[in-house]
């Protein structure tokens, strides 16, 4: 193992492994009642971090998003076994290798992937690794590819979300959890690669295989689905109609370039019908939401597609007339990461951005501190932000969202 200088948890003459301090944002109970400023369901801890085991690296996080797939746990919508270091949206510097790690050094720019892939179960055989079945089974169960946990604090494990737990100082994590980015892309954009891009990008090339000309609506207009706006329009739509509740995220979806905004609500079916000629090529859903999904459904044309990549609560179910579903030639599609292969997407996404044809810098609503994140989710919940990061690679980073 190459061995990087950090603080000691555990003495090595005992006989035990080096374990290092650091900060982390820990969930141990779910549903707390929102203002989260105030009811604080995440806790600033101190955790032992255990060094990178087999397959592992040591990361030092530089900056880490807030997305909705966190709220989903904090409010309960997606159970997952607590105690649990929250956080999957990253990039960091690689400080630790285990020695059989040879394809990365130590200095190296990463970005963190919530879903690691084996590479050589089915799906993984396929080119579908966002389907990997080891990264799905370690998921759910709040731990590493490589099986087990190596966080702890007090009272004993704590668990990792989606393999990541990125909204800490540090993080080990599965080298197939990792992709290599050029070191001249600032860490506090490179971060919104690891989801808002892989996943809105991704749900309109890869899921929904949009052409050039084609008639594109996006549903939900939060990080993920800013991100699909900007994939359609890169991908040559000739429209893209943003739809939300919100009039600040439909003024953002203007000037990232969307042909024409929609306010959510019961006469947005219609509107988008009448702005296509009857319905789009292609309608995706990012809103998370049951009524969102048939609203999708309802703005596709006959012989169109839906996609959803939006995450309701887990029991949520979806009514679909199947008379429709067959006579239309509808097609109804999950996409989870953005159908992605994330080692050949991200930096295909990243040269787009590079050139400018996807400006999601444009998406970050503001900075945080890691003692101020239960105020950033207020302002997520609220729908006051699309994507606040935490930064670590600053003292004192700008707080913009309010």
């Amino acid at each position: 193992m190459v061995l990087s200088a950090f603080p000691l948890a555990d003495d090595p003459a005992n006989g035990k492994e080096c374990s290092m301090k650091i900060q982390a944002a820990v969930l141990r109970a779910r549903g707390a009642a929102p203002p989260y400023a105030d009811s604080k369901p995440l806790h600033i801890e101190t955790l032992d971090l255990d060094p990178p085991g087999k397959g592992e690296v040591l990361v030092r996080i530089a900056a880490a998003g807030l997305c909705h797939s966190d709220l989903s746990v904090i409010n309960g919508d997606r159970p997952r076994p607590l105690p649990m270091a929250l956080g999957h949206e990253a990039a960091g510097i690689v400080e630790e290798l285990c020695e059989d790690v040879n394809d990365l050094t130590i200095g190296d720019h990463v970005v963190m992937v919530f879903m690691p892939s084996c590479g050589h179960c089915l799906p993984c055989a396929e080119g579908r690794p966002a389907l990997c079945a080891p990264g799905a089974a370690a998921n759910g169960a709040g731990t590493l590819l490589g099986d087990g946990v190596r966080l702890h604090g007090e009272g004993g494990a704590v668990h990792h979300h989606l393999g990541v737990s990125a909204f800490a100082s540090h993080a080990v994590v599965s080298r197939r959890s990792l992709v290599k980015v050029d070191k001249e892309l600032p860490l506090h954009e490179a971060a919104l690669f690891g989801c808002a891009v892989l996943t809105g990008v991704g749900a309109v090339v890869n899921t929904a295989d949009v052409r050039a000309g084609q008639t594109v609506a996006v549903i939900g207009l939060g990080g993920v689905g800013l991100a699909s706006v900007l994939g359609a329009i890169a991908a040559g739509a000739a429209h893209v109609i943003a739809v939300d509740l919100a009039d600040d995220k439909l003024a953002l979806a203007s000037e990232l370039g969307a042909t024409a905004v929609v306010k959510a609500g019961p006469d947005a079916v219609d509107t988008v019908r009448a702005l296509t000629g009857g319905g789009c090529d292609v309608v995706l859903e990012m809103a998370g939401s049951v009524r969102a999904l048939e609203s999708a459904v309802a703005m596709t044309r006959r012989g169109g597609t839906t996609v959803t990549a939006g995450l309701p609560p887990h029991n949520a179910k979806l009514a679909v007339n199947v008379m429709a579903l067959v006579a239309d030639e509808r097609t109804l599609k999950g996409s989870y990461i953005g159908t992605c292969v994330p080692t050949r997407d991200i930096p295909r996404y990243v040269a787009l951005y590079r050139a400018g044809r996807l400006p999601v810098d444009k998406l970050v609503s503001g900075y945080l501190r890691l003692d101020e994140i239960n105020a950033g989710f207020d302002a997520l919940q609220a729908g006051r932000a699309v994507r606040q990061i935490i930064r670590f690679d600053v003292d004192t980073p700008r707080v913009i969202a309010s």
